[in-house]
């Protein structure tokens, strides 16, 4: 392409003027997800089809520009955050739903679509889709396939991946192709399953056959409130060693009470030292029985009071302060970095006692919550990048405590992803033959390194020390680590 403005007037020649964004103030806003990373991208496109997806990509191909797919930026990782030098593409305008299979308890959708929209959209059919991030009410389907994204129902019920059956999708050539189908477990390799979580850097989803569930005919919600975070965990290893695997088991600490309790009003007592939400649901006998089980159980684990929501708006309300808890996070700080390691259940108080340790003698804030049922932990950093260093400190104590996680028996990530904000770290768990090996996974797909490149895998010779990037020297005009 000999410039960018001749590179306008072909995508504006494919979706229309007002949906590319190419002036710097304009620009801005697409600069960041919902990580610290940021950086203007090159320009914006918004296409409405798949045609048009196609047709960018292969203008985008021919001319060696990358292309870094987005779906609402509410990404954790720095995955959609763009390069100075990308096209940026989000399909927020793909946003409909195509269609709905009753009887066999399937929907076909753009990558666009809200998540609970979704749910909204099928519950007069008596289904809902299960999957439930945190940020459900603004993140996309397409963006959840991208991540895998999880959510406190996925403890009984998986993730992303277990309820995408078939994808449509444009390559970086901009060739269409179709992967799985409206059945679990077709034959042949799993394709759909590899692209799922791959971070746009192989495919870019413009169709998605989803598995919609019945609603559950009964629901029943418990909080339980904890002195400390040390008989919450112990309770959360009681629950689970019991042979129970409730639809959800979340805690919250303290510091997250103080910040949602006065914002959302979900009756959690300001001096408690954790509480825990658990909810049951299924078939209305299985239910009853479970929850005299479980309402037992929690009074033996020491809580010193357990409630069970009566009426579906307190069950709302109960949850709206758990969904609620990272905007909420504004009251105490300017800033947070939040993270998602992963340690086996029986490990989670190490965990948090290291990490509580570690940012108290580093000066951080640290608010803890998380998916406790699957020892998904969301520590929470705090503090105010205003301040100089502070930053580059919380960034620092963040891959501190994934390399912890990591020596704990667990993984980098439980959901949101590598993006940018790992990739130095996955040599803690990937040999650089293993990250060679799925490499020519992309190689495979026809990436040619133009789709979301330089996330994931961090460049052979690259990485001398595992800092973020937010956190590292950049030689300038090249990305590569000095």
């Amino acid at each position: 392409m000999k410039n960018s403005s001749d590179l306008v007037k072909q995508l504006k020649a494919i979706v229309g003027d007002e949906y590319v964004v190419h002036l710097p103030e304009d620009l801005l806003v697409f600069e960041r997800d919902g990580s610290p990373e940021n950086e203007v991208p090159r320009l914006v496109v918004l296409p409405d089809t798949t045609a048009q997806v196609s047709q960018v990509m292969r203008l985008a191909y021919e001319n060696g520009i990358p292309v870094v797919p987005r779906g609402a930026g509410t990404g954790l990782s720095g995955g959609a955050v763009p390069q100075s030098v990308s096209i940026l593409m989000p399909l927020s305008r793909m946003r409909r739903v195509l269609d709905v299979d009753v009887t066999n308890r399937t929907a076909v959708v753009e990558p666009g679509v809200v998540n609970l929209d979704l749910s909204h959209y099928t519950e007069k059919y008596g289904l809902h889709y299960v999957p439930d991030p945190s940020s459900q009410k603004a993140c996309t389907i397409g963006g959840n396939v991208g991540e895998n994204a999880g959510g406190p129902h996925c403890l009984a019920y998986g993730v992303t991946t277990n309820h995408v059956l078939g994808l449509e999708l444009v390559l970086a050539d901009g060739t269409i192709v179709e992967v799985g189908g409206d059945v679990r477990d077709a034959p042949g390799y799993d394709l759909t399953g590899t692209v799922v979580g791959s971070e746009g850097t192989l495919a870019v989803a413009t169709k998605i056959t989803v598995r919609l569930m019945p609603l559950p005919e009964a629901v029943k919600t418990f909080l339980a409130v904890y002195d400390d975070m040390d008989t919450a965990c112990s309770a959360v290893t009681m629950l689970i060693g019991k042979g129970l695997v409730p639809a959800a088991l979340e805690m919250l600490d303290n510091l997250t009470i103080q910040a949602v309790e006065p914002y959302v009003h979900a009756g959690y007592p300001l001096d408690a030292g954790a509480v825990l939400l658990v909810e049951l649901d299924g078939m209305d006998e299985t239910v009853k029985v479970e929850s005299d089980l479980v309402g037992n159980l929690l009074a033996e684990s020491g809580a010193r009071e357990v409630r069970r929501a009566e009426t579906e708006e307190e069950r709302q309300l109960l949850w709206a302060g758990r969904k609620g808890a990272f905007g909420a996070f504004g009251r105490i700080a300017p800033n947070y970095y939040l993270l998602d390691g992963v340690v086996p259940r029986t490990r989670l108080l190490e965990a948090l006692r290291y990490a509580t340790d570690l940012c108290a003698e580093r000066g951080l804030g640290l608010a803890n919550v998380f998916h406790a049922g699957d020892g998904n932990l969301h520590p929470i950093i705090l503090f105010d990048e205003r301040q100089p260093g502070k930053l580059e400190l919380a960034m620092r104590a963040g891959g501190d405590i994934l390399k912890k996680c990591v020596e704990l028996g667990g993984v980098l990530s439980g959901e949101h992803g590598v993006g940018l904000e790992k990739l130095a770290y996955m040599p803690l768990m990937f040999t650089p033959e293993d990250m060679k090996a799925m490499l020519k996974v992309r190689e495979a797909f026809g990436n040619d390194g133009l789709l979301n490149p330089d996330k994931v895998f961090p460049k052979e010779g690259e990485v001398a020390e595992y800092i973020p990037q937010s956190a590292a020297v950049l030689n300038a005009g090249t990305g590569s680590y000095i």
